[in-house]
């Protein structure tokens, strides 16, 4: 089998060793050409080129951004998308049943290749570009962007540092008094005051530690999209948001707080009064936007999928 290793070498689990162990694990039963990522949307044209040139699987070692991009390349054709673990939280990985160390995953991945474990499965679309696991906005984007900032430190903070930039960007880089957007549905359902929300399409939502925030259980790669809006950012609700997420016990649905739907095969998030809110994809801060339309995009990728255990 022709495989394609596409390496971001600056993810923050991503070593000079993990990469010659993968590869020489690869390299065992498949023929293996290695690429590197060098900058911000590059894996999607290495992705892209390897389609086009027939082969079979790009497997990914990086973090969730670098895992997006390459599923953008990869949307549509008959090149399957393996994943490895080699960020800070690894999401999508975890989220598909990998273990979160590189060497483990890998060999899961090299049985589920041997067993043909590869099944074509749909994503979600924001304004045409693709993602794996979910779309944040509002709060959500904000406290990615100061994460962001301090980018040097996700390798050696992880963890600590989600905490730290979620505090401070409740207390001073976000209103919490005024809401940013309005989600509609189709069918005339809509969250007008929405100041939180993510859309979607796998659960859990990101993990703390190795505790999953379970936010959409109905959230599925062969459902369609889920979207959980956050109606209030005070204190004392947004707390007990977090509690119930983190629980997992499905009372967060059922908040009078939380605006919940599933399977959705399309809906629209605006900003109010036209103002632009921020937004992130798959763990990478875009910016901010005025509109966004989502869609769900049934059966547009093949992806190596564990084997059950």
């Amino acid at each position: 089998m022709k495989v394609l290793l596409l390496v971001n070498p600056f993810s923050s689990s991503v070593t000079a060793r993990t990469r010659v162990v993968i590869r020489k694990a690869l390299a065992g039963d498949h023929d293996v050409e290695l690429a590197e990522t060098a900058r911000r949307d590059h894996a999607t044209r290495l992705a892209r080129g390897a389609a086009a040139d027939g082969v079979d699987v790009v497997v990914v070692l990086g973090g969730d951004g670098t895992v997006n991009e390459a599923a953008n390349g990869l949307a549509g054709s008959a090149t399957a998308l393996g994943v490895l673990p080699g960020g800070s939280t690894n999401v999508f990985a975890r989220a598909i049943g990998l273990p979160n160390d590189p060497i483990e995953a890998t060999a899961e991945l090299l049985d589920a290749v041997e067993a043909g474990s590869i099944r074509r499965v749909g994503l979600g679309s924001a304004n045409g570009r693709y993602f794996c696991f979910h779309v944040g906005m509002g709060y959500d984007a904000a406290l990615v962007e100061q994460v962001e900032r301090r980018a040097s430190l996700k390798r050696w903070a992880g963890h600590p540092l989600f905490m730290y930039a979620g505090l401070t960007t409740f207390m001073r880089h976000f209103d919490r008094k005024n809401p940013h957007f309005s989600v509609q549905y189709p069918d005339g359902d809509n969250a007008p005051d929405g100041y939180f929300a993510i859309c979607c399409n796998t659960n859990p939502y990101t993990f703390v530690g190795n505790r999953p925030f379970d936010i959409a259980p109905d959230a599925g790669l062969d459902r369609g999209l889920a979207m959980v809006t956050v109606r209030s950012l005070r204190a004392d609700r947004f707390l007990r948001v977090m509690g119930k997420a983190l629980a997992a016990n499905g009372s967060l649905q059922k908040d009078r707080w939380i605006h919940y739907r599933h399977d959705v095969d399309s809906l629209v998030v605006e900003g109010i009064n036209s103002k632009a809110f921020p937004y992130q994809i798959d763990g990478d801060y875009l910016g901010e936007i005025e509109r966004i339309e989502f869609r769900h995009e049934p059966e547009i990728m093949d992806l190596v999928l564990p084997l059950e255990r």
